[in-house]
């Protein structure tokens, strides 16, 4: 049985940075694609960034280009998202997902989730 468990989340004002971190549980993490989704209050989840199996490819939404980055740690079974000049626009559920072997930014490919955690970002 895979399980994730995000963490990290909190309340932080505009400008500031959180890092997230997923661990992952079951399974070969080192077989696994990572993903990062979003989702605010009354609209759909969104991609924010993925990250390779072996952590040679990343990809990032436009909308966090440049503040966030997205990292692995195949030895401790982890991927963190570090989240950088954070803006209110930011406020979501941030989701950590994990997929067999092929990197995507559409998340119903994504075959295991985590609960979430919650980012709010004040003005």
């Amino acid at each position: 049985q895979v399980q994730l468990v995000e963490s990290g989340g909190g309340l932080v004002q505009a400008g500031g940075s959180l890092r997230l971190s997923c661990v992952v549980s079951g399974g070969t993490f080192s077989s696994y694609a990572l993903g990062w989704f979003r989702q605010a209050p009354g609209k759909e989840r969104e991609f924010v960034a993925y990250i390779s199996p072996n952590g040679d490819s990343t990809n990032y939404a436009d909308s966090v280009k440049g503040r966030f980055t997205i990292s692995r740690d195949n030895a401790k079974n982890s991927v963190y998202l570090q989240m950088n000049i954070l803006k209110p626009v930011d406020t979501a559920v941030y989701y950590c997902a994990a997929r067999i072997l092929i990197v995507s930014t559409t998340s119903r490919n994504y075959a295991y989730w985590g609960q979430g955690t919650q980012v709010t970002v004040s003005s």
